[in-house]
Protein backbone atom coordinates (compact mmCIF):
# COMPACT_ATOMS: atom_id res chain seq x y z
CA UNK A 1 0.00 0.00 0.00
CA UNK A 2 1.20 3.50 -1.27
CA UNK A 3 -0.67 6.26 0.88
CA UNK A 4 -0.44 9.97 2.32
CA UNK A 5 -2.54 9.42 5.21
CA UNK A 6 -3.02 5.90 7.67
CA UNK A 7 -4.49 5.39 11.25
CA UNK A 8 -3.03 5.72 13.77
CA UNK A 9 -0.62 7.84 12.28
CA UNK A 10 -1.96 10.62 9.84
CA UNK A 11 -5.86 11.22 9.05
CA UNK A 12 -7.63 13.98 7.34
CA UNK A 13 -10.45 11.88 5.58
CA UNK A 14 -11.35 8.64 5.53
CA UNK A 15 -8.53 7.39 3.10
CA UNK A 16 -6.49 6.73 6.11
CA UNK A 17 -9.02 4.41 8.08
CA UNK A 18 -9.40 2.70 4.45
CA UNK A 19 -5.77 1.51 3.73
CA UNK A 20 -5.26 0.85 7.72
CA UNK A 21 -8.36 -1.17 7.44
CA UNK A 22 -8.13 -3.04 4.42
CA UNK A 23 -4.28 -4.00 4.85
CA UNK A 24 -5.57 -5.39 8.62
CA UNK A 25 -8.34 -7.51 6.67
CA UNK A 26 -6.06 -8.62 3.83
CA UNK A 27 -3.51 -10.15 6.78
CA UNK A 28 -5.93 -11.48 8.72
CA UNK A 29 -6.61 -13.76 5.36
CA UNK A 30 -3.29 -14.75 5.08
CA UNK A 31 -1.50 -11.99 3.38
CA UNK A 32 1.82 -10.47 3.49
CA UNK A 33 1.31 -6.56 3.72
CA UNK A 34 3.18 -3.34 4.24
CA UNK A 35 2.18 0.34 4.21
CA UNK A 36 4.28 2.89 3.15
CA UNK A 37 3.72 6.98 4.04
CA UNK A 38 5.26 9.76 4.74
CA UNK A 39 6.69 10.43 8.35
CA UNK A 40 5.31 14.09 9.24
CA UNK A 41 6.37 16.03 11.91
CA UNK A 42 3.61 15.46 14.23
CA UNK A 43 4.22 11.26 14.28
CA UNK A 44 6.61 10.48 17.42
CA UNK A 45 9.38 8.75 15.34
CA UNK A 46 10.29 7.30 18.82
CA UNK A 47 7.49 4.26 18.41
CA UNK A 48 9.08 3.27 15.24
CA UNK A 49 12.28 0.87 14.61
CA UNK A 50 16.02 2.13 13.81
CA UNK A 51 15.99 2.58 10.18
CA UNK A 52 15.07 -0.88 7.80
CA UNK A 53 16.60 1.37 4.86
CA UNK A 54 18.44 3.59 3.41
CA UNK A 55 18.70 4.93 -0.18
CA UNK A 56 18.34 8.00 -2.33
CA UNK A 57 16.14 8.93 -5.07
CA UNK A 58 16.41 11.66 -7.60
CA UNK A 59 14.45 14.76 -7.50
CA UNK A 60 14.95 18.01 -9.32
CA UNK A 61 18.15 16.94 -10.57
CA UNK A 62 19.75 15.82 -7.24
CA UNK A 63 20.09 12.82 -5.12
CA UNK A 64 17.52 13.10 -1.88
CA UNK A 65 18.72 10.76 0.87
CA UNK A 66 15.73 9.00 2.46
CA UNK A 67 15.36 6.39 5.38
CA UNK A 68 12.89 4.14 6.38
CA UNK A 69 11.44 3.22 9.88
CA UNK A 70 9.42 0.10 10.55
CA UNK A 71 6.24 -0.11 13.42
CA UNK A 72 4.19 -3.32 13.25
CA UNK A 73 0.68 -2.93 14.26
CA UNK A 74 -1.71 -6.31 13.86
CA UNK A 75 0.84 -7.73 11.55
CA UNK A 76 0.97 -5.16 9.49
CA UNK A 77 4.50 -3.23 8.91
CA UNK A 78 3.74 0.89 8.71
CA UNK A 79 6.87 2.09 6.96
CA UNK A 80 7.41 5.70 7.48
CA UNK A 81 9.33 7.53 4.93
CA UNK A 82 12.01 10.12 6.60
CA UNK A 83 12.94 13.00 4.56
CA UNK A 84 12.39 16.62 5.53
CA UNK A 85 9.38 17.52 3.56
CA UNK A 86 7.42 15.53 5.58
CA UNK A 87 9.29 15.70 8.85
CA UNK A 88 9.87 19.66 9.00
CA UNK A 89 6.10 20.37 8.18
CA UNK A 90 2.99 20.87 10.71
CA UNK A 91 0.69 19.54 8.35
CA UNK A 92 0.03 16.78 5.90
CA UNK A 93 -1.03 18.43 2.62
CA UNK A 94 -0.42 22.00 4.39
CA UNK A 95 -0.05 23.53 7.55
CA UNK A 96 -4.00 24.53 6.98
CA UNK A 97 -6.62 23.06 4.96
CA UNK A 98 -6.61 26.21 3.06
CA UNK A 99 -3.33 26.51 2.16
CA UNK A 100 -1.71 23.49 0.74
CA UNK A 101 2.25 23.45 0.35
CA UNK A 102 4.04 24.82 -2.80
CA UNK A 103 6.13 21.55 -3.28
CA UNK A 104 3.49 18.82 -2.79
CA UNK A 105 4.26 18.04 -6.26
CA UNK A 106 7.71 17.40 -5.27
CA UNK A 107 7.06 15.46 -1.63
CA UNK A 108 4.55 12.92 -3.60
CA UNK A 109 6.56 12.20 -6.06
CA UNK A 110 9.61 11.52 -3.50
CA UNK A 111 7.07 9.13 -2.20
CA UNK A 112 5.99 7.14 -5.08
CA UNK A 113 9.74 7.17 -6.04
CA UNK A 114 11.23 5.78 -3.13
CA UNK A 115 8.67 2.52 -3.13
CA UNK A 116 10.97 0.70 -5.95
CA UNK A 117 14.99 1.61 -3.94
CA UNK A 118 12.57 0.10 -0.36
CA UNK A 119 11.16 -2.93 -2.08
CA UNK A 120 14.67 -4.01 -3.06
CA UNK A 121 16.72 -3.22 -0.03
CA UNK A 122 14.15 -4.71 2.34
CA UNK A 123 14.09 -8.12 -0.09
CA UNK A 124 10.32 -7.44 -0.29
CA UNK A 125 9.07 -9.05 -3.93
CA UNK A 126 5.40 -8.15 -4.10
CA UNK A 127 2.84 -9.37 -6.21
CA UNK A 128 0.57 -5.78 -5.98
CA UNK A 129 1.75 -2.36 -5.75
CA UNK A 130 -1.84 -0.81 -4.61
CA UNK A 131 -1.78 3.20 -4.76
CA UNK A 132 -4.41 5.24 -3.24
CA UNK A 133 -5.19 8.78 -4.33
CA UNK A 134 -3.50 11.30 -6.66
CA UNK A 135 -0.56 11.58 -3.76
CA UNK A 136 0.26 7.77 -5.07
CA UNK A 137 -0.85 8.69 -8.48
CA UNK A 138 3.02 7.78 -9.91
CA UNK A 139 3.13 5.12 -8.85
CA UNK A 140 1.52 2.71 -12.04
CA UNK A 141 3.42 4.86 -14.26
CA UNK A 142 6.75 4.30 -12.74
CA UNK A 143 6.10 0.36 -12.25
CA UNK A 144 5.12 0.53 -15.99
CA UNK A 145 8.05 2.10 -16.97
CA UNK A 146 10.50 0.11 -14.76
CA UNK A 147 13.14 -1.66 -16.79
CA UNK A 148 14.55 -3.84 -13.75
CA UNK A 149 13.61 -7.09 -12.99
CA UNK A 150 12.89 -7.32 -9.94
CA UNK A 151 9.59 -6.28 -10.46
CA UNK A 152 8.53 -8.01 -13.74
CA UNK A 153 5.69 -9.80 -11.93
CA UNK A 154 4.49 -6.76 -9.91
CA UNK A 155 1.09 -5.56 -10.79
CA UNK A 156 -0.65 -2.18 -9.96
CA UNK A 157 -4.23 -1.15 -8.34
CA UNK A 158 -5.27 2.73 -8.31
CA UNK A 159 -7.96 3.86 -5.62
CA UNK A 160 -9.96 6.70 -6.27
CA UNK A 161 -10.87 7.78 -3.19
CA UNK A 162 -12.91 11.04 -3.86
CA UNK A 163 -12.34 12.29 -8.11
CA UNK A 164 -12.57 15.47 -6.87
CA UNK A 165 -9.19 15.56 -5.47
CA UNK A 166 -6.44 15.18 -8.32
CA UNK A 167 -3.50 16.99 -7.88
CA UNK A 168 -2.92 19.37 -10.58
CA UNK A 169 0.37 20.97 -10.77
CA UNK A 170 1.88 23.42 -13.54
CA UNK A 171 3.59 21.56 -15.86
CA UNK A 172 7.51 22.96 -15.38
CA UNK A 173 6.68 21.13 -12.02
CA UNK A 174 6.98 17.71 -13.86
CA UNK A 175 10.65 18.77 -14.87
CA UNK A 176 11.56 17.81 -10.70
CA UNK A 177 10.52 14.60 -10.66
CA UNK A 178 13.66 14.01 -12.85
CA UNK A 179 12.24 11.57 -15.28
CA UNK A 180 10.92 11.18 -18.56
CA UNK A 181 7.36 11.79 -19.18
CA UNK A 182 5.06 10.88 -21.58
CA UNK A 183 2.46 13.64 -23.49
CA UNK A 184 -0.43 11.96 -21.81
CA UNK A 185 0.11 12.73 -18.52
CA UNK A 186 -0.42 16.10 -19.35
CA UNK A 187 -4.00 17.79 -19.13
CA UNK A 188 -5.03 20.79 -21.11
CA UNK A 189 -2.83 22.21 -24.26
CA UNK A 190 0.30 24.96 -24.74
CA UNK A 191 0.42 27.29 -22.30
CA UNK A 192 -2.65 25.65 -20.61
CA UNK A 193 -0.69 22.29 -20.07
CA UNK A 194 -0.77 21.03 -16.37
CA UNK A 195 0.23 17.69 -14.90
CA UNK A 196 -2.25 15.89 -12.88
CA UNK A 197 -1.58 13.38 -10.37
CA UNK A 198 -4.74 11.44 -10.52
CA UNK A 199 -4.75 11.04 -14.18
CA UNK A 200 -1.48 9.39 -14.20
CA UNK A 201 -2.56 6.75 -11.87
CA UNK A 202 -5.96 6.11 -14.53
CA UNK A 203 -4.21 5.85 -17.25
CA UNK A 204 -0.93 3.81 -15.97
CA UNK A 205 -2.43 1.11 -13.64
CA UNK A 206 -3.65 -2.53 -14.15
CA UNK A 207 -6.93 -1.85 -12.35
CA UNK A 208 -8.68 1.11 -11.22
CA UNK A 209 -11.43 0.41 -8.01
CA UNK A 210 -13.26 3.18 -6.22
CA UNK A 211 -15.04 3.04 -3.36
CA UNK A 212 -18.79 1.90 -4.40
CA UNK A 213 -20.51 0.42 -7.52
CA UNK A 214 -22.47 2.96 -7.86
CA UNK A 215 -19.93 5.62 -7.76
CA UNK A 216 -17.87 3.59 -10.11
CA UNK A 217 -20.32 4.13 -12.47
CA UNK A 218 -21.10 7.77 -11.91
CA UNK A 219 -17.86 8.83 -12.27
CA UNK A 220 -17.71 7.84 -15.70
CA UNK A 221 -20.65 10.32 -16.83
CA UNK A 222 -20.13 14.29 -17.04
CA UNK A 223 -21.87 15.17 -13.69
CA UNK A 224 -19.74 13.12 -11.79
CA UNK A 225 -16.48 12.47 -13.72
CA UNK A 226 -14.33 15.73 -13.03
CA UNK A 227 -13.16 16.24 -16.62
CA UNK A 228 -11.90 12.58 -16.52
CA UNK A 229 -14.71 10.93 -17.22
CA UNK A 230 -13.75 9.85 -20.63
CA UNK A 231 -10.57 8.25 -19.61
CA UNK A 232 -12.92 6.05 -17.13
CA UNK A 233 -15.68 5.07 -19.49
CA UNK A 234 -12.22 4.06 -21.82
CA UNK A 235 -10.78 1.90 -18.72
CA UNK A 236 -14.38 0.51 -17.84
CA UNK A 237 -13.18 -2.95 -18.05
CA UNK A 238 -10.36 -2.70 -15.61
CA UNK A 239 -12.64 -0.42 -13.51
CA UNK A 240 -14.45 -2.05 -9.88
CA UNK A 241 -16.28 -0.30 -7.13
CA UNK A 242 -15.83 -1.81 -3.92
CA UNK A 243 -17.85 -0.40 -1.07
CA UNK A 244 -16.10 0.69 2.17
CA UNK A 245 -16.60 -0.69 5.51
CA UNK A 246 -16.09 -0.19 9.28
CA UNK A 247 -14.25 -1.63 12.00
CA UNK A 248 -16.96 -3.70 13.84
CA UNK A 249 -14.37 -3.37 17.20
CA UNK A 250 -14.29 0.12 17.22
CA UNK A 251 -17.75 0.73 16.46
CA UNK A 252 -19.31 -1.25 18.39
CA UNK A 253 -22.80 0.16 20.69
CA UNK A 254 -22.00 -2.73 23.29
CA UNK A 255 -18.74 -2.25 23.76
CA UNK A 256 -17.93 1.44 22.66
CA UNK A 257 -15.21 3.24 25.43
CA UNK A 258 -17.44 6.39 25.24
CA UNK A 259 -20.54 4.99 25.78
CA UNK A 260 -21.41 5.32 29.52
CA UNK A 261 -24.90 3.37 28.09
CA UNK A 262 -24.43 0.39 26.14
CA UNK A 263 -26.79 -1.62 23.90
CA UNK A 264 -27.39 -3.82 20.97
CA UNK A 265 -30.10 -4.98 18.99
CA UNK A 266 -32.17 -6.77 21.37
CA UNK A 267 -32.00 -4.47 23.68
CA UNK A 268 -31.97 -0.53 22.83
CA UNK A 269 -32.47 0.67 26.45
CA UNK A 270 -28.95 1.57 26.64
CA UNK A 271 -29.57 3.85 23.38
CA UNK A 272 -32.41 6.21 25.09
CA UNK A 273 -29.99 7.00 28.37
CA UNK A 274 -27.60 7.96 25.84
CA UNK A 275 -29.95 9.92 23.98
CA UNK A 276 -31.00 11.82 26.91
CA UNK A 277 -26.83 12.15 27.57
CA UNK A 278 -26.29 13.56 24.39
CA UNK A 279 -29.88 15.96 25.18
CA UNK A 280 -27.98 17.21 27.71
CA UNK A 281 -24.61 17.49 26.70
CA UNK A 282 -25.98 20.01 23.80
CA UNK A 283 -28.46 21.91 25.00
CA UNK A 284 -31.11 20.47 23.49
CA UNK A 285 -34.31 19.71 25.61
CA UNK A 286 -33.95 16.49 27.60
CA UNK A 287 -37.01 13.85 26.01
CA UNK A 288 -36.47 10.60 25.27
CA UNK A 289 -39.98 11.12 23.20
CA UNK A 290 -38.70 13.50 20.65
CA UNK A 291 -36.70 12.27 17.62
CA UNK A 292 -33.14 12.97 17.35
CA UNK A 293 -31.81 13.88 13.33
CA UNK A 294 -27.68 14.24 13.73
CA UNK A 295 -25.53 15.48 11.06
CA UNK A 296 -21.43 15.58 11.71
CA UNK A 297 -19.86 16.64 8.85
CA UNK A 298 -17.61 19.01 7.32
CA UNK A 299 -19.20 22.29 6.41
CA UNK A 300 -18.85 21.93 3.24
CA UNK A 301 -20.56 22.55 -0.61
CA UNK A 302 -20.26 18.83 -1.50
CA UNK A 303 -22.31 17.32 2.12
CA UNK A 304 -25.20 19.33 0.72
CA UNK A 305 -25.21 22.18 3.10
CA UNK A 306 -25.93 25.07 0.52
CA UNK A 307 -29.39 22.96 -0.62
CA UNK A 308 -30.07 22.13 3.04
CA UNK A 309 -30.17 26.43 3.85
CA UNK A 310 -30.64 27.82 0.28
CA UNK A 311 -34.82 28.99 -0.32
CA UNK A 312 -36.91 27.47 0.98
CA UNK A 313 -35.18 26.65 4.15
CA UNK A 314 -35.38 23.20 4.59
CA UNK A 315 -33.66 22.68 8.07
CA UNK A 316 -35.82 26.08 9.06
CA UNK A 317 -39.34 24.26 7.63
CA UNK A 318 -38.72 21.10 9.74
CA UNK A 319 -37.20 23.01 13.29
CA UNK A 320 -40.25 25.29 12.78
CA UNK A 321 -43.42 22.94 11.34
CA UNK A 322 -42.38 19.58 13.11
CA UNK A 323 -41.45 18.41 17.01
CA UNK A 324 -38.30 17.26 16.33
CA UNK A 325 -34.39 18.01 17.23
CA UNK A 326 -31.63 18.81 15.11
CA UNK A 327 -27.98 18.19 16.56
CA UNK A 328 -24.88 19.64 13.78
CA UNK A 329 -21.07 19.00 14.73
CA UNK A 330 -18.56 19.74 12.08
CA UNK A 331 -16.02 22.37 10.92
CA UNK A 332 -14.95 24.05 7.26
CA UNK A 333 -16.57 26.80 5.16
CA UNK A 334 -17.30 29.77 7.50
CA UNK A 335 -20.17 30.74 5.05
CA UNK A 336 -22.40 27.68 5.74
CA UNK A 337 -21.10 27.82 9.78
CA UNK A 338 -22.17 31.36 9.92
CA UNK A 339 -25.93 30.06 8.20
CA UNK A 340 -26.26 27.72 10.32
CA UNK A 341 -25.43 29.57 13.83
CA UNK A 342 -27.84 32.45 12.63
CA UNK A 343 -30.51 29.85 12.63
CA UNK A 344 -29.54 28.20 15.65
CA UNK A 345 -30.23 31.54 17.35
CA UNK A 346 -33.90 31.55 16.32
CA UNK A 347 -34.67 27.71 16.95
CA UNK A 348 -33.94 25.99 21.00
CA UNK A 349 -34.05 22.83 19.09
CA UNK A 350 -30.94 22.98 16.89
CA UNK A 351 -28.02 22.49 18.06
CA UNK A 352 -24.85 23.52 16.01
CA UNK A 353 -21.31 23.10 17.19
CA UNK A 354 -18.14 23.95 15.46
CA UNK A 355 -15.73 21.26 16.39
CA UNK A 356 -13.99 18.17 15.56
CA UNK A 357 -14.28 15.77 18.20
CA UNK A 358 -13.96 11.35 17.94
CA UNK A 359 -16.08 10.90 21.50
CA UNK A 360 -18.93 13.14 20.39
CA UNK A 361 -18.72 11.93 16.76
CA UNK A 362 -19.26 8.07 18.46
CA UNK A 363 -21.43 9.48 21.34
CA UNK A 364 -24.09 11.70 18.62
CA UNK A 365 -24.36 8.16 16.13
CA UNK A 366 -25.21 6.26 19.17
CA UNK A 367 -27.79 8.65 20.42
CA UNK A 368 -29.33 9.74 17.40
CA UNK A 369 -32.75 8.29 15.78
CA UNK A 370 -31.77 9.91 12.35
CA UNK A 371 -28.19 10.45 10.41
CA UNK A 372 -29.11 12.96 7.63
CA UNK A 373 -26.76 13.08 4.76
CA UNK A 374 -27.79 15.50 1.90
CA UNK A 375 -24.62 14.55 0.02
CA UNK A 376 -24.15 16.16 -3.74
CA UNK A 377 -21.88 12.97 -4.13
CA UNK A 378 -20.47 10.63 -2.02
CA UNK A 379 -17.90 8.30 -3.27
CA UNK A 380 -18.70 6.08 -0.69
CA UNK A 381 -19.51 7.56 3.08
CA UNK A 382 -18.68 5.90 6.33
CA UNK A 383 -20.87 7.74 8.29
CA UNK A 384 -23.84 5.79 7.20
CA UNK A 385 -22.00 2.90 7.85
CA UNK A 386 -21.67 3.86 11.21
CA UNK A 387 -25.07 4.71 11.73
CA UNK A 388 -26.74 1.14 10.51
CA UNK A 389 -24.26 0.35 13.19
CA UNK A 390 -25.75 2.11 15.93
CA UNK A 391 -29.44 1.79 14.59
CA UNK A 392 -29.80 5.89 14.15
CA UNK A 393 -31.19 5.29 10.48
CA UNK A 394 -29.80 7.36 7.41
CA UNK A 395 -31.92 10.02 5.64
CA UNK A 396 -29.83 10.31 2.31
CA UNK A 397 -29.38 11.62 -1.01
CA UNK A 398 -29.37 8.11 -3.44
CA UNK A 399 -25.56 8.54 -4.62
CA UNK A 400 -22.61 6.47 -4.61
CA UNK A 401 -22.11 4.24 -1.60
CA UNK A 402 -25.23 5.91 0.12
CA UNK A 403 -27.19 4.21 -2.89
CA UNK A 404 -25.41 1.03 -2.44
CA UNK A 405 -25.81 0.65 1.08
CA UNK A 406 -29.06 2.12 2.14
CA UNK A 407 -32.09 0.62 1.61
CA UNK A 408 -35.12 3.02 1.00
CA UNK A 409 -38.13 1.80 3.32
CA UNK A 410 -40.50 2.70 0.93
CA UNK A 411 -39.35 0.46 -2.10
CA UNK A 412 -37.95 -2.02 0.12
CA UNK A 413 -41.06 -2.66 2.89
CA UNK A 414 -39.19 -6.15 3.89
CA UNK A 415 -35.48 -4.19 3.82
CA UNK A 416 -35.96 -0.69 4.62
CA UNK A 417 -33.02 0.39 6.57
CA UNK A 418 -33.18 4.08 5.90
CA UNK A 419 -35.13 7.11 3.76
CA UNK A 420 -33.19 7.72 0.36
CA UNK A 421 -34.32 11.05 -1.90
CA UNK A 422 -32.62 11.13 -5.49
CA UNK A 423 -33.10 15.26 -5.75
CA UNK A 424 -31.20 17.45 -4.29
CA UNK A 425 -33.82 20.06 -3.47
CA UNK A 426 -34.87 22.15 -0.60
CA UNK A 427 -38.57 20.28 -0.99
CA UNK A 428 -36.91 16.51 -1.46
CA UNK A 429 -35.09 17.09 1.63
CA UNK A 430 -38.55 18.30 3.44
CA UNK A 431 -40.73 15.66 1.87
CA UNK A 432 -38.17 12.84 2.93
CA UNK A 433 -37.59 13.96 6.41
CA UNK A 434 -41.25 14.12 7.20
CA UNK A 435 -41.48 10.54 5.68
CA UNK A 436 -39.15 9.70 8.64
CA UNK A 437 -40.79 11.55 11.57
CA UNK A 438 -44.16 9.97 10.71
CA UNK A 439 -42.47 6.80 10.97
CA UNK A 440 -41.10 7.39 14.16
CA UNK A 441 -44.34 9.24 15.14
CA UNK A 442 -47.22 6.66 14.27
CA UNK A 443 -45.71 2.92 12.87
CA UNK A 444 -43.37 2.04 16.22
CA UNK A 445 -43.22 -1.81 14.88
CA UNK A 446 -41.82 -0.50 11.41
CA UNK A 447 -39.32 1.30 13.56
CA UNK A 448 -38.12 -1.26 15.66
CA UNK A 449 -37.71 -3.60 12.86
CA UNK A 450 -35.77 -1.22 10.71
CA UNK A 451 -33.54 -0.40 13.43
CA UNK A 452 -32.93 -3.92 14.08
CA UNK A 453 -32.31 -4.92 10.62
CA UNK A 454 -29.55 -1.83 10.22
CA UNK A 455 -27.68 -2.83 12.86
CA UNK A 456 -27.84 -6.47 12.19
CA UNK A 457 -25.74 -5.00 8.00
CA UNK A 458 -22.95 -6.78 7.24
CA UNK A 459 -20.04 -3.84 6.43
CA UNK A 460 -16.84 -5.68 7.92
CA UNK A 461 -13.63 -4.96 6.20
CA UNK A 462 -13.39 -9.10 5.66
CA UNK A 463 -16.53 -9.17 3.57
CA UNK A 464 -14.70 -5.83 1.04
CA UNK A 465 -10.94 -7.39 1.37
CA UNK A 466 -11.97 -10.26 0.01
CA UNK A 467 -13.70 -8.34 -2.88
CA UNK A 468 -10.10 -6.73 -3.44
CA UNK A 469 -8.47 -9.78 -3.10
CA UNK A 470 -10.42 -11.00 -6.11
CA UNK A 471 -9.58 -7.83 -7.64
CA UNK A 472 -5.75 -8.51 -7.21
CA UNK A 473 -6.00 -11.96 -8.73
CA UNK A 474 -7.95 -10.58 -12.25
CA UNK A 475 -4.39 -8.08 -12.27
CA UNK A 476 -2.06 -10.92 -11.88
CA UNK A 477 -3.58 -12.95 -14.68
Amino acid sequence: MITSEAVPFSKSGGLADVTSALSTALVSLGNTVSILMPAYGFIDLKEFSSPIASFEVELNYKKEHVTVVKKTIKNVDYLALVHPVFTQRKGIYGDTSFTPYSDNFERYMLLSKAVFPLCKEIDFKVDIMHAHDWTAGFVPFLLKKTKDKYFNKCKSVFTIHNLAYQGVFPRLDALKASIELEDNVFEGISLNKRINMLRVGLIYSDIITTVSPTYAKEIQSKEFGCDLHDILKERNSNLFGIINAIDYDEWNPETDEYFTSHYNSKNLQGKVELKKEVQKIFNLEVNENIPLISMISRFAEQKGFYELLEEPNALDTILSTEKVQVLIIGTGDEVIQNKLLELAKKHENLSVNVLFSNKYAHMVEGASDFFLMPSRYEPCGLNQLYSLRYGTLPIARKTGGLADTIYDIGEFPEEGTGFLFSQLKSHAIIETLKRALDIYNNDKDTLQKMIKRSMESDFTWTKSALSYLDIYTKGLS
